[in-house]
């Protein structure tokens, strides 16, 4: 897996998620875009890999596309157009970009030209507040817990499962 990453401007998100489906598609690779905002760390982007593949495997996923079931994981829903709310929007964006599979350097090298990024460093740069409404979770729940932020939204990808 590998994770490209800046802040781009979209003008228009059917553009944007045409250009990364036509790269996915050319290099035999998933390639799912998610607003930096909302992903805490590198292990949040894995473990939502780990556990969709897993779904998949067994034939319990929710969408037909990986990319989509990957998206559905990292943030921890059942609903596409509820987890679509850490994917893309309008204007300015931080983002992070995962590839995985296929021509994964490639890919990424196609995504970044794709996508202009500006280089800036956008992974772990979470919203606290975003993240912490998106993913239902408080102070205290932190505070009562040796688990860090990351532990926290890992489990609330896990739980997917469990919800299901």
């Amino acid at each position: 897996m590998r994770l490209v990453e800046g802040v781009v401007d979209v003008e228009d998100i059917d553009a944007v998620v045409a250009a990364l489906g036509d790269v996915a598609e050319e290099y035999g690779t998933t390639v799912q875009a998610f607003d930096a905002r909302y992903v805490v760390d590198r292990a949040h982007l894995e473990r939502a890999v780990e556990l969709a593949d897993r779904a998949i495997a067994r034939g319990e996923n929710v969408a037909h596309d990986r990319a989509v079931e990957i998206l559905l994981y990292a943030a921890g829903r059942r609903q596409i157009d509820q987890a679509f709310e850490m994917g893309l929007e309008e204007g300015r964006l931080p983002l992070v970009v995962l590839v995985d599979g296929g021509a994964e350097s490639t890919a990424s090298e196609a995504v970044t030209e794709t996508l202009a990024f500006d280089g800036a460093s956008t992974l772990g740069n979470y919203d606290r507040e975003r993240l912490f409404e998106f993913f239902d979770l408080t102070d205290r729940e932190l505070s009562a817990t040796e688990g860090t932020l990351s532990d926290a939204v890992r489990e609330r990808v896990a739980l997917l499962d469990v919800e299901k």
